[in-house]
């Protein structure tokens, strides 16, 4: 069988794993807890892919194994039968999203054949994403804002007052919202999420054209899978704070700690990308309980077939 066949059989149950993670979360949402929120997705995704058919193994997780009961980079899940699948997640992306009953949080998940997904250690990264249909190197991460935004408008044919970007609303992007305005382009500002923006940069009926700034890591190599399934392009670079955050990328075999990724070294081969709505967001609805039944919202991404899938699914509560 091949990779990518043995992979698209894994998307059901794949699917299942991100939906109970995304109702075990929603059950505290707007509760203020943000750990007890993250513990219970975990603790409902890990159980998910734990009863699938695979040899798995966590590239993209919580932390290292010491910070266990995370689902923890390295950690071996699935039957221990059938395909070997490496495994990106965020079982709780938006974690201060749920717990303040806020918009966006999602349960995310990415598959690819063993070797198909950058091990990134939980650190900072810096990232510059743009959708399909782009000259390549239209974007590079080492170049000002003001000059891809240039790059972009002239890409489009359009005026840089005509661009979109998104960008996390942290302080330490002031600097980029600054550049950005200063070119006349417009800012979306987003509280968390950045899975989320970079997806939207490749959906034609979202606002951004173009993501930038600085997140995690895992949601870097997150959002490089879904762009792997809908096409765009996308550089990254790790960002450290600390030599113990040099040494930590050291131990998952990062060598050259300055190097700039782009999307075919974060996600090298065939991918699926599964994000399950926890609160109603621009991309997905949430979970919602009613008459019984438990309803979610997700989405499917293949790059083996360029399948993108909205699943719409209802469970009974007691189910």
């Amino acid at each position: 069988m091949s990779e990518g066949r043995a992979l698209e059989r894994l998307a059901l149950e794949s699917l299942h794993a991100a939906e109970t993670a995304a109702i075990a979360a929603a059950k505290l949402a707007g509760r203020g807890d943000k750990i007890a929120a993250d513990q219970a997705a975990v603790d409902a995704m890990r159980t998910g892919l734990n009863a699938m058919e695979m040899k798995g193994r966590i590239v993209i997780g919580e932390g290292e194994r010491d910070e266990a009961p995370m689902l923890y980079i390295g950690e071996e899940v699935g039957s221990g039968q059938g395909p070997e699948i490496d495994i990106a997640l965020d079982p709780l992306e938006g974690t201060s999203l749920t717990a303040k009953g806020m918009a966006n949080a999602l349960a995310v998940l990415a598959l690819a054949p063993r070797g198909g997904l950058l091990h990134a250690p939980d650190t900072y990264m810096d990232k510059i994403a743009v959708g399909p249909g782009f000259p390549e190197g239209v974007i590079d991460l080492d170049a000002s804002t003001k000059d891809n935004v240039a790059a972009l408008a002239k890409a489009r044919g359009v005026s840089p007052s005509d661009i979109t970007a998104c960008v996390l609303e942290r302080d330490r992007h002031q600097h980029i919202i600054d550049d950005l305005r200063a070119v006349g382009a417009r800012v979306m500002l987003i509280p968390d999420g950045d899975v989320a923006g970079v997806i939207a940069v490749a959906d034609p009926e979202a606002d951004p054209d173009i993501y930038i700034g600085r997140g995690g890591a895992p949601e870097g190599v997150l959002g490089a899978a879904a762009l792997r399934c809908l096409g765009g392009q996308m550089q990254c670079r790790l960002h450290f704070r600390t030599d113990e955050e040099r040494e930590r990328a050291r131990r998952v075999g990062v060598e050259d700690l300055d190097r700039k990724y782009d999307l075919a070294e974060l996600a090298s081969k065939d991918c699926l990308f599964i994000a399950t709505g926890v609160t109603d967001g621009a991309l997905v609805a949430g979970v919602h309980e009613s008459g019984g039944l438990v309803s979610t919202e997700s989405l499917i991404f293949s790059s083996v077939t360029g399948a993108r899938r909205r699943v719409q699914t209802r469970t009974r509560i007691d189910a």
